[in-house]
């Protein structure tokens, strides 16, 4: 699966993968994506890298053990849940900040908890996929 073809164009589609991703992230709230199927996508990019590069590659690409990123996501998700507790909201309850200093850009909870959300994504995944890809080396 190493060819020529596929090694020098992987860079450039899974940069692509990551970019659309992080749109299907952002675009969640209004229409259908979210974090869940973002991070799907940014999986499947890490996966397709791997398969070019190698796992061991992709592991020093990624600085930290996928699962890190994973625990830093299900950190994130619960913060944002937990951050209408403080103002004496039911827990996971939306709240919303409009800040002037950016232009009035509306940034909510659900925001925050899609990226948690995200992050726990990417990293089981890629976790999974970079053991299997481990394994299964030709």
């Amino acid at each position: 699966m190493r060819t020529v073809i596929f090694r020098v164009m992987a860079p450039y589609l899974t940069s692509l993968m990551f970019l659309f991703s992080l749109f299907v992230l952002l675009r969640g709230h209004n229409e259908p994506g979210g974090g869940f199927i973002g991070g799907l996508i940014a999986a499947s990019a890490i996966a397709v890298y791997g398969m070019a590069v190698g796992v061991e590659s992709v592991r020093r690409a990624l600085h930290f053990h996928p699962i890190a990123y994973a625990a830093f996501g299900l950190i994130v998700a619960t913060l944002a849940g937990m951050a209408s507790l403080v103002i004496g909201y039911p827990f996971m309850t939306g709240l919303w900040w409009f800040p002037e200093f950016l232009g009035n850009p509306p940034i909510s909870t659900a925001l925050f908890f899609d990226i948690g959300v995200y992050l726990v994504i990417v990293g089981s995944i890629s976790s999974i996929a970079l053991s299997l890809e481990e394994r299964y080396v030709d």
